[in-house]
């Protein structure tokens, strides 16, 4: 990971992102404390300590999307400090990433994909960020009330300021309340991809081809949304 920067016991990000987050140092360190009593009682916490701050390592200044999750799959071995994205060997797929893939067949017709790892999203500029960036096995939005919000407020903000190129894709309520923070930034929204609430609009949104729409009247690339490659895939799909 060269040019990355130590973060306290949670690895190393991106520089852009450790200048970023400096007023927050604080915060984290408090969470970090809190969840070293987490860790005592042994009740733990997911992702692995290394992950927890993943998605910074996305270069500050390369990104193009942000992808707002709630907080990681409470799933043993799924959460990877991304938001949706599992370990390639991750199987059967968490049923929220399930019916992306499945909006993303309807969308662009690409098909879905047999493993969760999105990184070929993030190597494009797709910042896969967790509103609530931890959380204790089993036990969903266990960890909401520990102080992550002002992270990736702070995030958030860092991005806004940027005045670079930039989509927010916002799926459920918890994203969407984000909006004061994103000023101008153009968003698509709609409800979460949760087997919950697909079927309440999530399903024939079309997120991916409008995405790319609005990245093309900011003067950007667009999205290339397959998660595999176009060898595994067989064919090379419509970017819009």
């Amino acid at each position: 990971m060269t040019g990355m920067r130590g973060f306290g016991g949670f690895g190393r990000l991106d520089p852009g992102w450790a200048r970023a987050l400096e007023p927050v140092t604080g915060e984290i360190a408090q969470i970090e404390e809190r969840l070293e009593v987490e860790a005592a009682s042994g009740a733990g916490f997911m992702p692995a300590r290394e992950q927890v701050l993943r998605a910074f390592q996305l270069p500050l200044d390369d990104v193009r999307v942000l992808i707002v999750g709630q907080d990681p799959y409470p799933t043993v071995g799924h959460p990877i400090g991304l938001s949706f994205a599992t370990d390639r060997h991750v199987r059967p797929l968490p049923r929220s990433l399930a019916n992306i893939y499945r909006e993303l067949r309807d969308d662009l017709g690409i098909e879905p994909a047999a493993t969760g790892d999105l990184s070929r999203w993030s190597e494009q500029g797709v910042l896969l960020l967790n509103r609530v960036l931890t959380v204790r096995p089993g036990a969903a939005g266990s960890h909401r009330g520990f102080g992550w919000q002002t992270v990736t407020d702070a995030a958030i903000e860092a991005l806004v300021a940027r005045n670079r190129p930039l989509v927010a894709l916002l799926w459920g309520k918890d994203a969407q309340a984000l909006a004061p923070l994103l000023g101008s930034t153009p968003r698509v929204e709609s409800p979460h991809p949760s087997p919950l609430s697909a079927s309440r609009g999530f399903f024939g949104s079309r997120p991916f081809s409008k995405v790319n729409e609005l990245l093309r009247q900011q003067g950007a690339d667009p999205i290339d949304w397959r998660v595999e490659t176009a060898d595994a895939l067989g064919s090379q799909p419509h970017l819009f």
